[in-house]
C-alpha cells in the first residue's frame, strides 16, 4: 500500500475497539519490508488505544521492530513491558540470533522463565546460520535431553551444522533420529541427510537416502549432483542430472554450475557445451554471473581458451573469479604473457589469482618468474596459503635454489603450518619441502622435515624414499620402506620405483628381484613401465647386460626411449660394444632425433680406438640432419648464476679458470700416477 494511505489508516485506528487492525498493519510492515518509522507510527497508535499493554500486540511489535531493522527500538518495548509470556521472550531471541547477536541470545535464553520448541529451534538455527556449529549441535543436544520434540526445523538446522564441521558422526546420530520420527518423509529433512553426507564425503549413503526418499525437489537433487561433483566420479553428476531432467525437474543455476563443473574435471566439452546451449536458451540464466564464470572456468579447463575468452568479454559483469578462471587457461595453454597481462589489469585480485598465475608459472617452467611473483606478493602484503608455498617450493626445487627454498622455510614456519590433515589440510607443503631439500642435496634437512611433519601421507614417504635413493643412500631407503610399511601406510607404484632405484643405487640386486617379482603379490601394485626401467638399470649397473636385455625382451609392454637408453648407458660403462650397438639401434627405431645414442655409440667406438666407425656414425647424424645439444653446466655463486656451455668463451674469467683446472688436472694426475699430464694447451681448449 502507499505509504500515506498506510499512515492514514494508522491514525485513524486509534479507537478501534480490537487489536486485530494493528496486528495486520504491522504484518504488513514486515511484508513490504517498511521502515521503522512506519512501525514507529503503528506503535504511536497503539499507545493511543485500548490496546497498548495487550501482551499479544506488544509481542507483534517487537517482532514487526526486529523485521524492520530497529532491534532497539523492540529491545525497548520488551524491557517495558509489564506482562511477558514465552512467545514474548521467544520474539526477541529469535531476532537477536538471526541477526548473529548469539551472545546475547544466549544470555537472554538463560533467563528465560520457560522455553517451547521454538526457543529450541532459534537457538539451534541461529547458531548453525552464523557458523557457530559446535554450539549449535550442543543446543541441539541439550534440547532432546530435555524432552522437546524435534521437528523438521531441528533436524534441518542440527544436519546443517553437522554439514559444516564435517562431523558425519554426529550426522549419523541425527539420521538415528529422524529415522525414529514421523517426519522421515519430509523432503526439506531428506536434502539435508543427502547434503550432509555429501559433504562429509559418503557418496555411497548420500545415495541411499535420495534412493529411499519417496519426494524430492531441486534442492535433492542438486544435493546429489554436488555430491558426485565434489566427492567423484564426476560422470555420476551427468549421470543424475539426465536423470533428474527426465524426471521433468527443472535445474536452476546451481544445478547447472555443478554440472558444468563436472563437465570441467571430466573434461567433457561436448556435454559442457550443451549445457551451454540450455542456458543461452533461457533469458533469466543467460546473462547469470556463476554460470557465466562456470562456463569460462569449463572452457579453459578444456583448453579451448578462444572460446573462454568470448564469454569472458560477452559478460556485462565482470569479478575476480572470471578473471582467475582467464588468467587459470592461458597457463594451460602456456600463455604466460597473456595470463600476467590479465592479471596486471585486474582491479581486484585474491590470493586465488595470486596462486593461479604462480602456479601457472611453474607449470610451464618459468620458475624465475614464479619467485619473482611471490617477492611481489609479500611486498604487496597479502597473505600466502599453503598452496603458495607448495608452488614456491617446487620452483626452488626445479632450480635447485637452496637459499630461497629455505627462505620459503621460514615463512612456512612464521605461518605456522602443521603439515596435518583435516578442512585445511597442509601436509602437502611438508612433501613440498621435502622435496626441494632433496633435489638440492640437503638430504639430511629434509629428513628432518619428515620427522616433524605432525601427518604423513604415501607422498611425503614416497619423496623421502625417493630422495634418499637418487641422493646414493640406498640402505636407507630401503630401511626407511620398512618403516613404512611398519607405520600401515600402503606403498603405490611410485613407492616401488623409489624402492627399485634404491636397489640399483646400492648394487642390491637380489633385494631388487625380490621386491620386482612380489610386488603384485604382496602390495598390490600392477608392475608399470617404469618399473621395468629401475630394474634394467639395476642390472645394468651390477653388470648383467643379458639378464636386462632378456627383461626388455620380455616386457608386456613395449619399451620406451628411457629403457634402451639405460641398457645403452650401462653397455658403455661396461664396454659391450656388441650389446651397446644393438640396444643404439633400437634405441633410435623408437626416437630417431634424439643425438644421445648417437654420442654414447661414438664415444664406445673411440674408446677402443675405432675411429672410422666413430666417423660413420658421426657422418650418419649429418645425414638424418640429428645435431648434438651443448652441454649446459652452472652455478651460482652470490646470488649470481654463472652458466658455461661447451665451447663457449663469453665468461669473463676463463684465463682464471683454466689456470686453476691446469693446477686441479696436475694434482690429480700426480695422485692416479698417470703417464701423462692430461694438461691441455691454452690452444686446444674448447672453452
Amino acid at each position: 500500500m502507499a505509504r500515506k494511505s498506510f499512515l492514514k489508516i494508522a491514525g485513524d485506528l486509534s479507537f478501534t475497539d480490537s487489536s486485530s487492525p494493528f496486528s495486520k498493519l504491522l504484518d504488513s510492515c514486515i511484508k513490504s519490508k517498511l521502515s521503522p518509522n512506519d512501525v514507529r507510527s503503528v506503535h504511536a497508535s497503539i499507545i493511543k488505544s485500548p490496546f497498548f499493554n495487550e501482551v499479544y500486540i506488544q509481542n507483534r511489535l517487537i517482532d514487526a521492530y526486529a523485521k524492520c531493522g530497529s532491534l532497539e527500538d523492540g529491545r525497548k518495548v520488551f524491557d517495558k513491558m509489564p506482562d511477558r509470556n514465552v512467545y514474548t521472550w521467544n520474539s526477541l531471541v529469535t531476532a537477536l540470533a538471526k541477526l548473529g547477536l548469539l551472545d546475547e541470545a544466549d544470555s537472554l535464553f538463560m533467563s528465560m522463565p520457560e522455553r517451547d520448541q521454538c526457543t529450541w529451534n532459534s537457538m539451534v538455527s541461529g547458531f548453525a546460520q552464523h557458523d557457530r556449529c559446535e554450539e549449535a549441535l550442543n543446543y541441539f543436544a541439550l534440547m532432546h535431553k530435555e524432552g522437546f520434540v524435534l521437528n523438521e526445523y531441528t533436524f534441518a538446522s542440527g544436519l546443517s551444522a553437522c554439514s559444516s564441521l564435517n562431523d558425519m558422526n554426529r550426522g549419523i546420530q541425527i539420521h538415528s533420529l529422524v529415522a525414529k520420527s514421523p517426519r522421515l518423509s519430509d523432503v526439506h529433512i531428506g536434502s539435508a541427510l543427502v547434503d550432509m553426507y555429501s559433504k562429509c564425503g559418503n557418496v555411497n549413503d548420500a545415495q541411499q537416502v535420495f534412493d529411499e526418499m519417496g519426494d524430492r525437489n531441486v534442492v535433492t537433487w542438486n544435493s546429489l549432483i554436488t555430491c558426485y561433483e565434489q566427492n567423484g566420479p564426476a560422470a555420476e553428476a551427468l549421470k543424475v542430472f539426465h536423470v533428474m531432467l527426465r524426471a521433468s525437474v527443472e535445474p536452476d543455476e546451481i544445478t547447472l554450475a555443478s554440472v558444468i563443473s563436472a563437465c570441467a574435471s571430466l573434461s567433457d566439452i561436448k556435454a559442457g557445451q550443451e549445457v551451454h546451449g540450455r542456458v543461452a536458451k533461457n533469458d533469466k540464466l543467460r546473462n547469470d554471473i556463476i554460470l557465466s564464470n562456470a562456463f569460462v572456468d569449463m572452457y579453459a579447463k578444456c583448453g579451448m581458451i578462444k572460446e573462454a575468452r568470448f564469454i569472458f568479454d560477452s559478460m556485462p559483469i565482470r569479478n575476480v573469479i572470471a578473471e582467475t578462471s582467464m588468467i587459470s587457461g592461458y597457463a594451460m595453454a602456456a600463455s604466460t604473457k597473456a595470463a600476467r597481462l590479465m592479471f596486471t589489469k585486474m582491479t581486484e585480485r585474491n590470493i586465488v589469482s595470486w596462486n593461479a598465475l604462480i602456479s601457472g608459472y611453474t607449470q610451464n617452467g618459468e620458475n624465475e618468474e614464479a619467485l619473482s611473483l611471490f617477492c611481489l606478493l609479500k611486498r604487496e602484503s597479502v597473505c600466502p596459503t599453503h598452496y603458495t608455498f607448495a608452488n614456491i617450493l617446487k620452483a626452488c626445487a626445479d632450480l635447485a635454489e637452496l637459499h630461497l627454498g629455505m627462505q620459503a622455510h621460514v615463512h612456512v614456519l612464521k605461518h605456522g603450518f602443521k603439515f596435518q590433515s583435516g578442512e585445511e589440510a597442509d601436509i602437502f607443503v611438508g612433501n613440498s619441502l621435502i622435496d626441494m631439500y632433496v633435489k638440492c642435496g640437503c638430504v639430511e634437512e629434509g629428513y628432518l622435515v619428515f620427522r616433524k611433519m605432525m601427518e604423513r601421507d604415501c607422498v611425503s614417504w614416497n619423496a623421502m624414499i625417493i630422495g634418499f635413493a637418487q641422493n646414493g643412500y640406498g640402505n636407507e631407503a630401503l630401511e626407511l620402506f620398512r618403516k613404512m610399511l611398519d607405520s600401515g601406510e600402503q606403498p603405490d607404484h611410485i613407492t616401488m620405483i623409489g624402492v627399485l632405484s634404491a636397489c640399483g643405487h646400492a648394487g642390491l640386486v637380489d633385494e631388487g628381484k625380490h621386491y620386482f617379482s612380489s610386488m603384485t603379490r604382496d602390495f598390490g601394485v600392477t608392475l608399470l613401465r617404469d618399473h621395468y626401467t629401475c630394474m634394467v638399470d639395476l642390472l645394468g649397473r651390477a653388470g648383467l647386460l643379458d639378464e636386462a636385455k632378456s627383461m626388455i625382451e620380455e616386457m608386456p609392454m613395449q619399451p620406451d626411449s628411457v629403457i634402451w637408453g639405460s641398457l645403452l648407458a650401462a653397455c658403455k660403462v661396461h664396454k659391450n660394444i656388441t650389446l651397446g650397438i644393438y640396444a643404439a639401434e633400437k634405441l633410435l627405431e623408437v626416437e630417431a632425433s634424439n643425438s644421445g645414442p648417437y654420442v654414447l655409440l661414438s664415444n664406445m667406438y673411440a674408446e677402443r680406438g675405432q675411429w672410422s666407425d666413430v666417423m660413420n656414425v658421426r657422418k650418419l647424424m649429418t645425414k638424418e640432419g640429428v645435431k648434438k645439444q651443448p652441454g649446459c653446466s652452472w652455478i651460482e655463486i652470490q646470488g649470481h648464476a654463472h652458466v658455461f656451455k661447451v665451447k663457449d668463451k663469453r665468461h669473463p674469467q676463463k684465463k682464471q679458470i683454466h689456470s686453476l683446472l691446469d693446477i686441479l688436472r696436475a694434482e690429480m694426475s700426480q695422485e692416479q700416477d698417470h703417464a701423462e699430464t692430461g694438461s691441455l694447451s691454452s690452444e686446444k681448449r674448447d672453452y
